[in-house]
């Protein structure tokens, strides 16, 4: 009988070594790294985007637009450790929500999550929730509270983004159905996009737009934030291969192709069409490019990222320059235009171009066009009006909008009590 203990326990402890080596063995020390440069990058971009619009907007706000970005991503990054991350990727619930089995990150540890460590899946989807929040301010800056932005924030992230984030990558039903987002075109671009117009239609127009011109106060910083976007944006594409491998080289290369065929485009129609080119407008152009290579960068060629940059950076100048106007809405930063155009045109675009991987229309797959139809027109319906309610329930109890004397003198003092400026 001692005998059979002592071989039982050999061999439980043989097993157990067995399995502490299959554990090692998954995780990959390339793919680690790079997701943890990735996870960085994606950081970066966060504050990067606050500098990004901080420039556009006048001198009077420009702290405060800067506090929005910086300040959500310490939000969202603790909503997203407390329960958006189980409710993103926890285990499927009827292809709706995750379980709360990670509540608190509870399970998740440095065990493989394929071949990198759970924790840092984690933490490069939280940047993902974190900048996706950060995109809609750009649509309501210069008029509202900053307590409303942070509890529209935090109920916008609940009840929107952590359900499609699990319907198209954690497991829901619009994965299971086979739509395809390979870094974020639905689950990032169209719904803080479509989130933004609603957003900038509820809040209204800000105080004597457009009769009063509102120039950028400082293209110079915008242009530093958006090095840093282009920069981060490899990480952001790039990253979503979640391995240091082909793939991820591929979404390297269209991401960049994307953003300067975007960027030529816009600049090439804005010369054209208003007799001279600008700085604002190469940098919507790039943003628009990266935008719309997105939910393509890793299933596409460089040639097709080409034809997904022109067409997304043309769209979006349209949409910019002459939709709006149309329409009216005062859509501060252009996230609408920018972001909700490009997003929903590469979506589609992947349907259409998709070789690697999968198989769009152009290489005899026509029912992946449908299936990425579907998922962009689910997004913007829950979108949309997700977004009213929440506005409408925030609006309600404390409000939105500053007072007429308060934009008048500046969210930076009416708000923070501080200046950008101090010359």
């Amino acid at each position: 009988m001692k005998l059979v203990i002592l071989l039982a326990a050999l061999f439980s402890g043989c097993w157990a070594g067995f399995a502490e080596a299959a554990d090692a063995a998954a995780i990959d020390k390339a793919d680690t790294a790079w997701l943890m440069i990735s996870t960085a990058l994606v950081m970066f971009m966060v504050p990067g985007l606050g500098v990004f619009y901080a420039g556009m907007v006048r001198k009077k706000n420009v702290l405060s637009t800067i506090m929005h970005s910086f300040f959500l991503l310490a939000l969202i990054t603790v909503q997203w450790v407390l329960a958006g991350y189980t409710l993103s990727f926890g285990p499927d619930l009827g292809g709706i929500i995750g379980s709360l089995d990670f509540l608190g990150l509870n399970g998740v540890g440095v065990e493989p999550k394929g071949t990198v460590p759970h924790l840092l899946f984690m933490s490069f989807q939280g940047m993902f929730a974190a900048i996706t929040v950060a995109l809609i301010t750009g649509a309501f800056a210069e008029r509202i509270k900053f307590s409303a932005v942070v509890v529209f924030s935090i109920l916008w992230a609940f009840l929107i983004y952590d359900p499609l984030c699990h319907w198209v990558w954690g497991g829901g039903w619009l994965q299971k159905l086979g739509v395809l987002d390979f870094a974020g075109g639905i689950v990032v671009h169209i719904s803080s996009g479509v989130s933004a117009l609603v957003a900038a239609i509820y809040v209204g127009r800000r105080r004597g737009w457009p009769r009063e011109l509102m120039a950028p106060h400082n293209l110079t910083l915008t242009v530093l934030g958006m090095g840093i976007l282009w920069f981060g944006w490899f990480g952001f594409n790039a990253g979503s291969a979640l391995a240091s491998d082909g793939v991820a080289v591929t979404a390297f290369v269209a991401t960049n192709v994307s953003a300067a065929v975007g960027t030529l485009t816009w600049t090439f129609a804005e010369w054209a069409h208003r007799g001279k080119p600008t700085m604002l407008g190469a940098m919507s152009g790039a943003v628009a490019g990266l935008g719309s290579i997105t939910p393509a960068a890793g299933f596409v060629t460089p040639a097709a990222a080409m034809a997904i940059g022109l067409v997304g950076g043309g769209l979006c100048y349209v949409a910019v320059t002459m939709l709006k106007p149309r329409f009216g809405y005062d859509d501060t930063l252009d996230v609408f235009g920018i972001h909700g155009i490009a997003g929903t045109w590469g979506t589609l675009a992947t349907g259409i171009f998709a070789s690697i991987g999968a198989s769009g229309l152009l290489h005899g797959n026509p029912g992946l066009l449908l299936k990425q139809a579907i998922g962009a027109l689910v997004t913007i319906a829950l979108s949309a009006v997700g977004t009213l309610a929440i506005l409408k329930v925030v609006d309600m109890t404390m409000g939105i909008r500053v007072t007429t004397e308060e934009e008048i003198q500046g969210l930076d003092l009416t708000q923070h009590e501080e200046s950008g400026y101090s010359l």
